[in-house]
């Protein structure tokens, strides 16, 4: 596995990991309809693009020739963790924790913070993150939980 800078040539790769990975991953703790009005299949792919671009925005990929991208994450210069998401099939192997090793290390600022979903609040509590407040999201009429989360170094 190799972490690098994220290229606008990725996004397409990205958008699609991104709906993957909820319809799968997180459907454990969210309804079919919560999956759909997150990730419906439709990133606006020009507004995410220009986020990356403006974050520090890593992707993990593959050694082999294809460099197949299995996770990919982001984060702002004040400490903000936006995205952080990895391929179905990759789970367990300690990308996540890479990219946010590094997204961690390359934000340089004390306090980080995230809106963490109900399947990634344990991965964030390991990390030393704390529970701040519980909220409920809209997304297309649909509601959504997740929950603030806050680390200080």
């Amino acid at each position: 596995m190799k972490i690098r800078t994220y290229r606008e040539e990725d996004i397409k790769e990205i958008s699609e990991l991104f709906y993957n990975t909820v319809h799968t991953v997180n459907a454990a703790d969210y309804t079919g309809e919560q999956l759909d009005a997150w990730a419906d299949g439709h990133v606006d792919l020009e507004a995410w693009n220009r986020s990356f671009l403006e974050h520090i925005s890593l992707v993990a990929v593959t050694e082999e020739t294809d460099q197949r991208i299995v996770g990919f994450g982001d984060i702002d210069y004040s400490g903000y963790l936006d995205r952080l998401y990895v391929h179905k099939d990759f789970l367990r192997q300690g990308i996540a924790s890479m990219l946010c090793d590094r997204l961690e290390t390359e934000a340089d600022t004390q306090r980080f913070v995230t809106h963490a979903s109900v399947t990634a609040r344990p991965f964030f509590e390991k990390r030393g993150y704390e529970v701040i407040r519980e909220q409920q999201v809209e997304r297309k009429g649909i509601t959504l939980i997740n929950y603030v989360m806050e680390k200080e170094l």
